[in-house]
């Protein structure tokens, strides 16, 4: 199965693009090669870049005062294991107190190693990191894979807030949704939402074997999929066939 994730709104869209640049950040930093650290290092600066959003730090704090005010109202269900409660509403303390004691913008204790921006400033500029313009990075690209991670680890530290309450977001969202099983008639399908209630977050699971690729577009009223195949000519068109699939909406 291969799954499919569509933003209903901008917020969630930022978290699911930080979230998937601390996945890569992860994969890259565990590896050995000097390439692999130079991409880590940028997907640093990719995060910074992303999280520069002024109401990014204010719109994570108020999600996980609202997640914790929700949990906090299941206490005395006898359905609800009190402990599990604890634990989550623990984790949201924690990201919350986490996010607070940060100052500024993500990363914005980056922005005062000036060796770090020299780097940043050139990164985009295509060839711009070569050993000619930054000598002194080509030097660090030559350390030990086990200095450069170290490195690596103390700067991305910085981001450990951000990535911990992103993380434990979406967490919290997908698991909000329950699955049902879907079938696009033609290839097709047009269906509205359900009035009274927001959702955030469309989850789409498919067959990987079918070889569709679905096109979704949504707003607060509809949601609209369509599946394309990918020709010969590395073209998207539109299937006539029907498709089954599983569909996920998270409020």
């Amino acid at each position: 199965m291969i799954l499919y994730e569509y933003p209903f709104n901008e917020r969630i869209r930022t978290y699911l693009r930080l979230e998937h640049l601390f996945r890569r950040l992860t994969e890259l930093v565990a590896r050995d090669h000097a390439l692999d650290h130079h991409y880590a290092l940028s997907t640093i600066f990719e995060v910074m870049d992303v999280g520069a959003r002024a109401d990014l730090k204010s719109d994570l704090l108020k999600d996980l005062e609202k997640q914790r005010q929700v949990l906090n109202g299941y206490r005395g269900n006898p359905v609800i294991s009190e402990r599990a409660l604890d634990g989550i509403v623990g984790q949201l303390d924690h990201c919350f107190s986490g996010l607070t004691s940060v100052p500024g913008k993500a990363g914005n204790a980056l922005t005062e190693n000036d060796w770090l921006m020299s780097i940043r400033s050139r990164v985009g500029i295509p060839g711009g990191t070569c050993e000619f313009d930054l000598p002194a990075y080509f030097a660090w690209q030559h350390q030990p894979c086990e200095t450069r991670r170290a490195d690596l680890h103390r700067w991305a530290s910085t981001l450990a807030p951000l990535a911990d309450s992103v993380t434990l977001l979406l967490k919290l969202l997908r698991e909000a949704g329950s699955p049902q099983k879907v079938i696009a008639a033609g290839g097709q399908l047009q269906q509205n939402l359900p009035q009274g209630r927001t959702f955030q977050l469309l989850r789409l699971s498919l067959d990987q074997r079918m070889g569709l690729i679905p096109e979704i577009s949504g707003n607060r009223l509809m949601v609209s999929i369509r599946f394309m195949r990918q020709a010969a000519d590395d073209r998207l068109h539109p299937t006539n066939e029907d498709c089954a699939f599983e569909l996920t909406l998270c409020s």
